[in-house]
């Protein structure tokens, strides 16, 4: 009998062991963005979230297709608030009680379970010069006051997404010496103390491929988790990654000004896959499988031994995301656009990351140079220019997955994504006769670029509300132009 109670508790051990691990994993986040041409369907995100182990998700802005799909997934929910909608709930507590009345009360009632509200994104960034420093605080008091009028005061809590440029350290660069941000010192406390009176958390935005993109002389190594030969050290801690660093000179900074104890979530976190020459498929794997490896295993930071809730960035590529900060704009996705795996993640309990199930593409047939154009017709670089006017050329860029094709294959790939881009309509692989459509696949010699065919939407059920048709318009203003300088340069070399 003792022997069977020893080998039951044993196997309890085990399991509950076994469960920690799972829930660890179930636990995570990641944050689902839907500027596309063409989004993957919702009912599909949804399922392949949930296939994937990612109970949480954060929302940009509450989208009734998206929300909808989310009804009774078990799938919790970050929802988003533009910054373009700081000001007019800053205005009144009214217009933020019609706001919670539309997106939150409404979709609640019917199942999706919504527990935050992220009031704005980044707001207080340099590049926004001040535009939405007043109407922050405001505009997060009244979605609280609306909360607690709807009833859902203690259900859903308010955040603000910040970017990690709103603390800083000293010259010297260590972690016990951050603080706030001196220009916002007076204001970051104002919001801190609101949300701790409201038992809400901080949310940050933790980029180290940024801070690499931004300084060509900084470490590499120390952008990752598998740490560093010149780590820095505070005092007694010796920090070996930029993530650790990072995140507790915010806890410091949240220390000194007295909340100790705040909640931290990171509200985004992640690695490109292309658009410059270190984001590539193999940077992003080494950058996301360290994060995840620490997400299973519940480890901290030197400064909070406690990990924090963590929204990966993100889900699936956008090709109609701007590119004002960098052609790896529109490649954060650890998922292609259409649902497939980028590269192997191990998620722990050896499950790996699986594709999206349902998705179907239009027909097998791409644009492309004709046999017989010439690479020196003067239509050809005005056609490459349209082409990418319209649709997303990215891959093409200086450093990026398709960069170095010869002429005709840099042609046939701007043709093929315009083709692709405006559903290969009649007309839509029509470039001055130098086009022509074809059944036989391109290979472009390189395995990292391919010639992609968009999702059908038509053959999906579709939502209420779909934004493929207004972002393919959105690109014409998207920052193409440095890629189309580029391909115009590469193509005038090529020609001379």
């Amino acid at each position: 009998m003792e022997s069977y109670k020893s080998s039951f508790l044993c196997g309890l051990v085990i399991i509950f062991l076994l469960n920690i691990n799972f829930l660890s994993v179930r636990g995570l986040g990641v944050n689902w963005g839907t500027r596309a041409t063409h989004p993957l369907p919702p009912n599909i995100v949804v399922k392949l979230l949930k296939d994937n182990g990612f109970n949480k998700v954060k929302l940009f802005e509450a989208e009734p297709w998206v929300l909808d799909a989310l009804k009774n997934s078990g799938v919790q929910v970050m929802l988003g608030i533009p910054n373009d909608f700081l000001a007019p709930l800053a205005s009144g507590v009214r217009v933020a009680e019609d706001w919670v009345t539309k997106n939150v009360s409404a979709y609640v009632s019917r199942g999706v379970d919504i527990r935050y509200v992220a009031v704005g994104n980044e707001p207080f960034l340099k590049t926004y010069k001040n535009m939405f420093t007043n109407v922050t605080l405001p505009a997060v008091q009244n979605i609280q006051a609306a909360l607690i009028k709807a009833g859902l005061g203690r259900q859903v809590k308010v955040t603000v997404p910040l970017n990690a440029d709103v603390y800083e350290s000293s010259s010297s660069g260590v972690p016990s010496e951050g603080n706030f941000r001196a220009d916002i010192h007076d204001l970051m406390i104002s919001i801190v103390q609101f949300l701790s009176d409201n038992a809400a958390p901080i949310t940050i935005n933790i980029y180290p491929f940024l801070s690499l993109y931004a300084d060509s002389h900084f470490p590499i190594d120390f952008a990752f988790f598998a740490g560093t030969n010149a780590p820095v050290v505070d005092g007694s801690v010796s920090y070996t990654n930029v993530f650790d660093a990072n995140y507790d000179t915010l806890v410091w900074a949240l220390e000194k000004n007295g909340f100790s104890s705040m909640p931290i979530i990171v509200g985004e976190i992640g690695w490109p896959t292309d658009g410059d020459s270190n984001a590539n498929l193999q940077y992003a794997r080494k950058f996301n499988q360290g994060l995840m490896s620490r997400i299973v295993q519940g480890q901290g930071t030197p400064k909070r031994k406690t990990p924090p809730d963590v929204y990966v960035f993100g889900l699936i590529d956008e090709d109609a995301k701007s590119v004002d900060p960098g052609n790896f704009e529109r490649h954060w996705g650890i998922f292609n656009y259409d649902g497939t795996v980028k590269y192997r993640l191990d998620m722990g309990k050896n499950r790996t990351l699986v594709p999206a199930k349902g998705v179907r593409y239009f027909e097998k047939q791409w644009c492309v140079l004709a046999p017989g154009a010439s690479e020196t017709d003067p239509n050809l670089v005005d056609s490459i220019n349209y082409a990418c006017s319209h649709a997303d050329c990215t891959s093409l860029g200086y450093g990026s997955s398709c960069n170095g094709l010869d002429a005709r294959s840099n042609a046939s790939y701007a043709f093929n994504k315009y083709f692709q881009t405006f559903n290969q309509q009649k007309g839509a692989c029509d470039f001055h006769n130098l086009s022509v459509i074809t059944k036989i696949q391109p290979k472009t010699g390189k395995a990292s670029c391919e010639f992609e065919i968009m999702i059908d939407l038509g053959k999906h059920e579709k939502p209420r509300k779909t934004p493929a048709s207004a972002a393919a318009g959105k690109l014409r203003n998207y920052g193409y132009a440095v890629v189309v300088a580029f391909l115009i340069s590469s193509i005038m070399g090529w020609v001379s």
